[in-house]
């Protein structure tokens, strides 16, 4: 990357002046009128030269113009001491001719060549609903995938299912209440979001607990035939349902851990380590680990209950193992909500004394939560707002929009995308630990900072570009005009975005990018005719269109966003 040429060619030049550096920052100036670079190197290394800010930075670019860059058409000295350097027109050219030779590779790079990396995220739960904090995670989850795809690992992406557990209990107390196990048949989806409701309100009683606690067990042990027929069917039914939901977002998932699976594991791991300085016994019997004895900043949790059932931090001691033996990872991302930041720390804790080298390996990711402008919960599903609902909704919204607008007819493949280029957007545009309003009129906009915005822009490119095929007009770089665009100043930094999206875990790095270039090109789009036979530039014009549509589809596409070819 050019980039990197350029902290080459300044560290030489530093070095000629007998100044030894550690790092150069680069950055591009806000104003695209300042350059395309800027480095403060001058003003951090002037005081090794005793020298001050500016006259450093004199010394500095004398060097560098003598050595005559062919990336560079001008180097000039701002303020104390900024170098800013104005990239070539030949430079832009080439750029452009890079970008639609490479297609759908432009943009990959190679720092995580021969990792292994598995990506856990979702996470939704049998016997309750899909919510809308699934949602976040599933964006956020997906996108870290394809950027560490993107960046040479190999990616498994892992979903772990709670189906087992209080929750569980309290849905199927609430369903045997019911007489349900007579005629499994009907039951649905719906009847168990309803029985969780139940019997989530019930177990506030103190004797419904107490049957609740022994129905947990019984689960766990399964020892009833006529409550283990049931728990199967609802399970099944939960998962068959999770799965649509996950096709609509357009993610597959490699690997699935269920808490039934992890949780005698992760006990049978937590009594192994129990009186050897990492797990002793608490109050009635249950099993603790200390965190504070080890770091000041962690508590005490419960890792096996009084009634010698698993929590939440024993199957995931159980987790971590399993997935190593499945899949021998060299990295583990692990996303989920925030309100689970401190238990998971408290986790990582204890795996440091259990299993250092997986601890070593394991990364957590946290979000915030996902709500409405108004507060309130979706009108449909009354206290909570289920994904499936949420998505609906949206679907109206653009079906509406369309109407209005008189875009014409959209297949229902087409809003779907739409629909879900709107919610992952609006998820991943803002920082990952943030919470999240989604605006339905903002989120939905044709001609905002919107998902379905960066589709019209992506459509609207091809379009330009097949009537220049239809007009024989072919790509051209031979014939760029002399002055250089603001497209031409924003695409060839598609890899730079993308290396700082995967160092920092942000996808908000490609999103507000994306917005950027479509942006400059719609107003591109505004000022210019591009296919124009008359015109000897129209072949390059066309070249970077067609540049602009590689990238755009490329970082929708690590987005998690399908790009439509007409809307």
């Amino acid at each position: 990357m050019i980039a990197e040429k350029l902290t080459t060619y300044i560290q030489a030049a530093l070095k000629e002046l007998a100044i030894e550096t550690d790092e150069i920052a680069l950055e591009h100036p806000t104003l695209l009128s300042h350059g395309d670079y800027s480095t403060n190197c001058a003003m951090v290394y002037a005081q090794r030269s005793g020298e001050n800010p500016r006259q450093l930075a004199e010394k500095i670019v004398e060097r560098l113009s003598e050595k005559k860059l062919n990336e560079v058409s001008k180097i000039e000295i701002v303020g104390p001491g900024f170098i800013n350097f104005h990239l070539s027109r030949d430079f832009f050219t080439n750029a452009i001719e890079v970008i639609d030779e490479t297609g759908e590779a432009f943009g990959t790079n190679k720092i995580l060549n021969g990792e292994k990396v598995v990506i856990e995220y979702t996470d939704p739960n049998p016997f309750k609903e899909f919510h809308i904090g699934h949602l976040m995670s599933n964006t956020i989850g997906e996108s870290l995938s394809r950027i560490v795809a993107f960046s040479g690992a190999e990616v498994r992406r892992a979903c772990y299912q709670g189906d087992v557990g209080v929750h569980v209990a309290k849905t199927m107390w609430a369903l045997l209440k019911e007489g349900v196990a007579e005629n499994l048949s009907e039951l649905t989806v719906k009847d168990l979001a309803r029985a969780y409701t139940q019997g989530s309100r019930a177990y506030d009683e103190l004797d419904t607990k107490k049957e609740i606690d022994a129905l947990n067990k019984v689960l766990y042990e399964k020892s009833d035939k006529k409550i283990n027929a049931l728990y199967e069917h609802g399970r099944k039914i939960s998962l068959e349902y999770f799965e649509q939901i996950y096709k609509k977002l357009g993610t597959q998932f490699d690997f699935y851990f269920l808490e039934s699976e992890t949780g005698g594991f992760g006990k049978e791991i937590v009594e192994e380590f129990l009186g050897k300085g990492v797990f002793e016994k608490g109050e009635g019997g249950a099993i603790v680990f200390r965190g504070e004895q080890y770091d000041p900043t962690l508590h005490t949790r419960v890792f096996v209950n009084a009634q010698g059932l698993p929590t939440y931090e024993a199957k995931e001691l159980g987790l971590a193992k399993k997935k190593y033996e499945l899949y021998p990872y060299t990295k583990s991302i692990v996303v989920t909500g925030n309100e689970i930041n401190d238990y998971f720390r408290v986790l990582l804790g204890a795996m440091k004394l259990v299993f250092p080298e997986l601890a070593e390996k394991t990364v957590h990711i946290s979000h915030g939560m996902l709500r409405l402008p108004t507060g309130k919960m979706s009108s449909r599903t009354g206290d909570v707002i289920t994904g499936e609902g949420l998505l609906g909704d949206i679907a109206e919204k653009v079906i509406e929009k369309v109407n209005t607008d008189a875009r014409g007819v959209l297949s229902e493949n087409i809003i779907n995308h739409v629909s879900v280029a709107a919610l992952k957007y609006s998820v991943l545009r803002q920082g990952t630990g943030k919470d999240i309003i989604f605006d339905f009129e903002k989120s939905l906009s044709f001609e905002g900072d919107s998902g379905p915005y960066l589709q019209y822009s992506y459509a609207r490119a091809l379009s330009v570009i097949a009537k220049a095929h239809t007009e024989a007009i072919d790509l051209l770089f031979m014939s760029a005009p002399e002055e250089v665009n603001e497209v031409e100043r924003l695409l060839y930094r598609f890899p730079e975005v993308v290396t700082s999206a995967l160092k920092e875990y942000s996808p908000q790095y490609i999103a507000t990018y994306l917005i950027e270039i479509a942006r400059a090109f719609n107003a591109y789009y505004a000022e210019h005719k591009i296919v124009d036979a008359t015109d000897l530039t129209s072949g390059y014009k066309v070249a970077l269109t067609q540049a602009f549509a590689t990238v755009m589809k490329n970082g929708l596409s690590l987005l998690g966003i399908e790009t439509p070819e007409k809307m």
